[in-house]
Parts: structure tokens; sequence; C-alpha cells
């Protein structure tokens, strides 16, 4: 006994078929594409899962799509769920050629900063004159 009924069981094998079966090699373009990625995100009720999901993967005539991910939180939740996702993009785009892969791209932006030297270097790189009132008053970051 597994646990699942009868449709769930049904379903999961058609999902296997369209994700394994030789199936279709349809051609179709970028909207085409973005429509159908939209209409599965539609169908997401995680909001974090929905969230990664936002970005659109780059098109790729070889419909081999990689979707830019930030950590490997995203890249579980999304492999959770892809062998859905990929059939459900191969059964609306009739192509059984689709692949989705992810890729973590680490956004480079600046560092925290944490200490009061650190905010205080922020904050006169923006306004020079904060220099001159701490050299002015003498003020220094007292424990």
């Amino acid at each position: 006994m597994s646990g699942k009924s009868k449709e769930e069981r049904d379903s999961a094998k058609k999902q296997h078929e369209i994700y394994n079966g030789p199936g279709e090699a349809n051609d179709f373009t970028k909207p085409e594409f973005v429509e159908a990625w939209n209409r599965y995100l539609a169908t997401i009720d995680s909001p974090n899962l929905k969230t990664t999901l936002s970005s659109i993967p780059e098109f790729d005539p070889s419909y081999r799509f990689v979707l830019k991910i930030e950590n490997t939180v995203q890249e579980d939740n999304v492999r959770s769920i892809k062998p859905e996702l990929v059939s459900f993009l191969r059964k609306e785009l009739k192509n059984s050629t689709i692949e989705v892969v992810t890729k973590i791209v680490v956004k480079k932006g600046k560092p925290l900063i944490y200490s009061d030297d650190e905010k205080y270097s922020e904050m006169a790189s923006k306004n020079p004159d904060l220099k001159l009132l701490r050299r002015k008053f003498n003020l220094d970051f007292g424990e």
C-alpha cells in the first residue's frame, strides 16, 4: 500500500510516460515558452517556490533551459517539482526534448556593514562633511 489514490498513481504514471517517452519534437517560440512557464507558475501554491520560478529561464533553441537560482535551498525546491514541471512543459509545448536545469549564480553586491567603523566609513563616503564634524568635535566610538 503506497498511500496514494488511484488518480495520483495514474497521474504519476502519465507524468513518467510524458517525461521519458519518445514523444514529439515540435518547435516553439520564446513567447510560447514564457506563456507555458507562466501557466505552470500559476498552479504553484508555495510562495517560496513561486518566487524561485518567477525568473524565466534563458530561452535555448536546443530546448535545454537554464534556471538561474541563488542558493541550494532553491535548488532543492526546484528539484522536488522538476519532473512535474518538465512533464507539463513537454505536454503543453508538444516537445519531449525539453530539459530544465538549475544553475546557482551568486549575486555580487556590497558586503553587509556590521561594525561602527564600517558604518562610519560608508556614511563618510556619501557625505565628506561627516569627517570634518568628527574631527572638529573630537568624536569617537566609545564603549
